[in-house]
């Protein structure tokens, strides 16, 4: 996959090998991993196989995946993705993690936007979803405002360092933006 998605202020650009390091400093932050269901990574070993399993899915003339690393000016900002589901039902499963220096200034919501059209006008999805942490509000408040339908509220499903924590489901439809 070559695929590079710009915005007005972002560059999305596929994870490669060479990201590791920023990528293993990104998991290693407590309050990106406070809903992260990864957990901090023991090493940088553990970091290079979830960094190959990324570059490796995103590979081939059918990707499993699109994982981007979100650049703002140049910088490491994030890391986003949209995971792809069995073709015959046309849909995808986004996440995202960005760096605490690049919250609240509009950057996941730009990234999300941008991974979505890419999604419904290139791959022609038909359905996009994501799932966050309840308590996770930074994240429900860019899924909502991308303009994502919360559909569920799953009980206990996310292993978080704290304890098991509830879900919400969110969907959005290749109907919900035309």
């Amino acid at each position: 996959m070559n695929v590079i998605l710009k915005t007005e202020r972002l560059t999305l650009r596929p994870v490669t090998i060479g990201d590791t390091e920023t990528i293993h400093q990104l998991h290693s932050i407590e309050e990106v991993d406070q809903y992260n269901t990864l957990g901090i990574p023991e090493n940088i070993e553990v970091t290079v196989l979830h960094v190959k399993d990324l570059v490796k899915s995103n590979q081939g003339e059918q990707p499993q995946a699109y994982t981007f690393v979100i650049e703002n000016d140049n910088q490491f900002a994030g890391l986003i993705s949209l995971n792809l589901g069995r073709a015959k039902y046309k849909n995808a499963e986004i996440w995202f993690k960005l760096h605490p220096d690049f919250w609240n200034k509009g950057i996941a919501t730009e990234a999300l936007k941008e991974i979505i059209s890419f999604g419904f006008n290139t791959l022609n999805l038909h359905r996009i979803e994501a799932g966050c942490a309840v308590d996770n509000i930074g994240s429900y408040k860019v899924l909502e405002k991308v303009g994502m339908i919360r559909e569920a509220h799953t009980r206990q499903l996310l292993p978080l360092k704290s304890g098991w924590a509830d879900n919400y489901g969110y969907a959005i439809l290749s109907s919900d933006i035309l």
